[in-house]
């Protein structure tokens, strides 16, 4: 399955910086998962804060997924943001 993201999918011409974002990751259902993700989001954050994290588990519990809002600066940020979370064995998927 390839990983692809939701900003590799929106044009640039439709983002205007800075603006909110919400990116998404899912993965298997393990201890510390929102947590990872967390801390990989804020590192391309510089000195930011995620506006809103949200974690939501499949009907089985078996996945879940973690969603964070953040105040995006730059398409580049964006980048980042997803090649590092894509570079995750735990993470299966970022929309």
């Amino acid at each position: 399955m390839a990983n692809e993201s939701k900003a590799d999918e929106i044009p640039e011409e439709l983002l205007s910086f800075p603006c909110e974002f919400q990116i998404k990751a899912m993965g298997k259902q393990v201890t510390g998962f929102d947590d990872h993700v967390r801390e990989i989001v804020s590192r391309h954050l510089h000195g930011g804060k995620i506006l809103d994290l949200r974690t939501r588990e499949s009907g089985s519990s078996k996945y879940v997924s973690v969603s964070c809002t953040i105040e995006a600066t730059s398409r580049q940020q964006l980048d980042a943001i997803y090649l590092d979370l894509n570079s995750e064995n735990d993470i299966l998927l970022t929309l």
